[in-house]
């Protein structure tokens, strides 16, 4: 067990959303559409089958998905997406990664350069942020979901990496070759689960605070509303009782 990142907290909550206002889909109907250049038959591609169980747990029509991976497979027109990731940094110094599926990069790039430079941040070279980062799969379950030593118990045996206590939720972090093993395992003794995807999780975190806090949480939420950008990803971390406040 280990300590936990208050970004953990503001993620689960921002997908949250996204599932209620249906941001989810259009984000998900990309992914599909790029993890499918690799192959339409999900059997095969891991990455394609991880995006399906995603759009499943939104409730996404079946025939949604057959169309995303037919865009992607090239079997419709309409699959023409870029995949970049952009580095950068937030107000008081925090690492930001901000991964996007666009049509058009140089309107994207010229968009994300605005909002940073806007919030108190400045897009880096590649390279320059990625390495305070692993890529991991992430899955988090409600507190009442099950108790932390049967849990623990369970994750650890399908290959998870790590439970950490996030609240009124848990966290598990695997590696990402694991997650679809940790997700049967879960379904297999019936636990129930929130957001799960494969994700860049920070290897350390940075502290803000005051103006720095409430100036990246703003950030923070201008890239998430873009309609190119896929997530967003960061190692702040900000004090449980100032995070309450600001979210007032």
């Amino acid at each position: 067990m280990s300590g936990h990142s208050k970004w953990a907290t503001i993620k689960h909550k921002k997908a949250a959303t996204d599932a209620k206002r249906g941001k989810a889909f259009t984000r998900i109907i990309k992914e599909i559409t790029i993890a499918a250049r690799n192959g339409g038959d999900p059997d095969s591609n891991p990455r394609l089958r991880t995006a399906i169980v995603a759009a499943k747990a939104v409730s996404m029509p079946a025939d949604n998905i057959k169309k995303a991976i037919m865009r992607g497979t090239g079997e419709l027109e309409g699959g023409q997406i870029d995949e970049v990731m952009f580095e950068g940094y937030g107000p008081g110094g925090a690492a930001v990664l901000v991964n996007v599926a666009t049509d058009n990069r140089n309107r994207t790039v010229s968009e994300l350069r605005h909002a940073f430079s806007k919030n108190g941040g400045n897009m880096g070279e590649q390279g320059s942020v990625a390495w305070m980062f692993e890529r991991k799969s992430q899955i988090f379950l409600a507190k009442e979901s099950a108790g932390e030593d049967q849990l623990m118990a369970i994750v650890l045996d399908a290959g998870a990496d790590d439970l950490k206590d996030d609240g009124d939720q848990w966290e598990v972090l695997s590696p990402p070759e694991a997650h679809e093993a940790v997700l049967k395992a879960l379904e297999t003794n019936k636990i129930g689960h929130g957001d799960a995807s494969i994700a860049m999780v920070p290897k350390n975190l940075i502290k803000l605070e005051g103006k720095n806090a409430s100036a990246m949480l703003r950030l923070s939420d201008v890239l998430e509303e873009h309609d190119d950008v896929q997530s967003v990803y960061s190692n702040f971390d900000i004090d449980e009782k100032e995070l309450e406040a600001l979210e007032q």
